[in-house]
């Protein structure tokens, strides 16, 4: 996975003095510096460029766009790469019968991961659209607590959620996160297919990995492996049925950080910023390391910092 982003000079200063201890000996041209961040490779440019490489290159871009809008007042916009136009591209995996998975809480310190995937019949579409479910990725977190319990009820679904103690559990066997996530998309697959007999026209997951990658996080899982998938950058956009895993899995997330924050009798930030540093440290004086650790993520950067400061 690869993410770049123009960052601020004030920005700048920040991760220079963050990555002085983390540089290689090596700098590309034109750079800065190169830096190891566990999975990532962090490569700062004289352009204020920066470029995030490497399975976590999510979660470390992610950082950095927080300290980005707290120096700056917004978010950086993340660079994209230029793609072959296909005007048929939706229609392709809009107007059919379809499996799609996605994700939610990837990229949040607290609360679990939860992936869903989904059975949308062309008899659905009316039904989805007159819903909302068209604009998935568009609708607010009051709109999909809304629109959500109905899809729960109408359309076949696979949930699995992954708590933080599982997570963090997984994460010390040396699972990272785009592991995590293709060990969970290939359950609620092959578990909701189990379900009934569906017509389907394709199996549909958001790309967040080249697909020889997924495949290869799987290698060595001791589960069956479902390979009939087609993978598509934007896919929510493109698909109802990723569409509605997306709605459901967040609705869920929500549901499960409501759960989370009577815990510890205080509202949990979504995200990973200064914000959820500053409950971190609320949680930690107040209920300890083994508490916070069972609600957050430990390989999350937040960690140190809740800790060390």
């Amino acid at each position: 996975m690869t993410i770049s982003f123009k960052i601020s000079d004030k920005t700048k200063e920040e991760m220079i003095k963050y990555f002085e201890d983390k540089k290689r000996d090596k700098t590309p041209a034109y750079a800065v510096f190169q830096a190891n961040e566990e999975d990532t490779v962090v490569t700062l440019y004289e352009s204020n460029k920066v470029v995030f490489q490497g399975v976590s290159a999510d979660i470390d871009a992610n950082y950095w766009k927080e300290t980005e809008k707290i120096l700056t007042g917004k978010y950086p916009e993340e660079s994209k790469k230029k793609e072959k136009k296909n005007d048929d591209d939706k229609n392709d995996y809009y107007f059919i019968n379809s499996i799609g998975s996605d994700e939610v809480g990837t990229g949040d310190y607290f609360g679990p991961i939860v992936v869903t995937a989904s059975y949308v019949n062309k008899k659905d579409i009316s039904f989805l659209e007159d819903l909302g479910v068209k604009d998935s990725k568009k609708l607010t977190d009051e709109k999909i607590i809304k629109i959500a319990p109905t899809l729960i009820e109408k359309i076949p679904h696979e949930t699995f959620i992954l708590s933080n103690e599982e997570y963090n559990t997984w994460h010390e066997k040396g699972y990272n996160m785009n592991k995590i996530k293709c060990i969970l998309h290939n359950r609620v697959i092959l578990n909701l297919l189990k379900k009934d007999n569906f017509l389907i026209d394709h199996v549909i997951v958001d790309q967040f990995t080249p697909p020889r990658n997924y495949f290869s996080h799987l290698k060595d899982v001791n589960e069956n492996i479902y390979r009939k998938i087609t993978f598509t950058v934007r896919a929510e956009d493109k698909c109802l049925s990723v569409g509605c895993s997306s709605i459901i899995s967040r609705y869920l997330f929500l549901k499960e950080m409501d759960k989370l924050s009577k815990e510890v009798n205080i509202s949990l930030p979504k995200g990973a910023s200064t914000e959820v540093d500053k409950i971190g440290k609320y949680v930690l004086e107040k209920y300890g390391i083994n508490k916070l650790d069972s609600i957050s993520k430990k390989n999350f950067k937040n960690r140190d910092k809740i800790i060390n400061e």
